[in-house]
């Protein structure tokens, strides 16, 4: 990132920050910035393209051999969980992702596929919120941290930005709704195609 381009996002920042008063809550300073900055606007980017879709739509074929549109918004929706609640974990002090209560939680993307069309759309809205307020609640020495997921990989706190970019913008071109590799940020493209 070019300084120039640094002091412009860090003045569009402070604006920000003036407009919405002290009592708002932001990132931390450790927290990764660019990472962060390109999964929000993934998740505003898929968020569109799905809104564009009916829910009859959601039936048809995805990019993906095998899966619906449906299946491609369970799996961001179970994606975005997985990251909350390794976030959580960090900010908890906890070693490992937890499932709270593992019988309510199953997270297969095909059972996942068969949800009603507005029970998808709540599941991605939600899980995409709330891994947000999770990566904000993070401190600097949180976003330090290693967690062990549920699949039993040694998951870094600061890593999760990028997982979940790399994800969304991907996974939004497979929505096969009219995304194009063009829109993803440059510097994810090699990654997000």
């Amino acid at each position: 990132m070019s300084t120039m381009t640094s002091r412009v996002e860090e003045e569009a920042r402070r604006q920000l920050r003036d407009r919405l008063g002290s009592d708002s809550r932001y990132d931390c300073p450790a927290a990764p910035a660019r990472d962060l900055l390109w999964a929000r606007q993934g998740t505003a980017y898929f968020a569109r393209k799905l809104n564009e879709l009916s829910d009859n739509a959601l039936d048809a074929p995805s990019l993906i051999p095998s899966w619906t549109r449906r299946h491609v918004v369970a799996h961001i929706g179970y994606q975005a969980r997985s990251l909350a609640r390794l976030a959580e974990a960090a900010r908890k002090g906890t070693a490992k992702e937890v499932l709270a209560e593992p019988e309510h939680q199953i997270e297969n993307v095909e059972l996942g596929a068969t949800l009603p069309a507005h029970a998808l759309r709540h599941l991605f809205q939600h899980s995409a919120v709330h891994l947000s307020v999770e990566w904000r609640d993070l401190s600097d020495s949180q976003w330090q941290t290693s967690v062990l997921s549920l699949t039993g990989d040694l998951v870094r706190i600061s890593r999760t930005p990028w997982s979940r970019a790399t994800e969304i913008w991907r996974h939004a071109i497979d929505l096969d709704n009219g995304g194009s590799i063009y829109d993803v940020p440059a510097g994810l493209r090699n990654y997000a195609g």
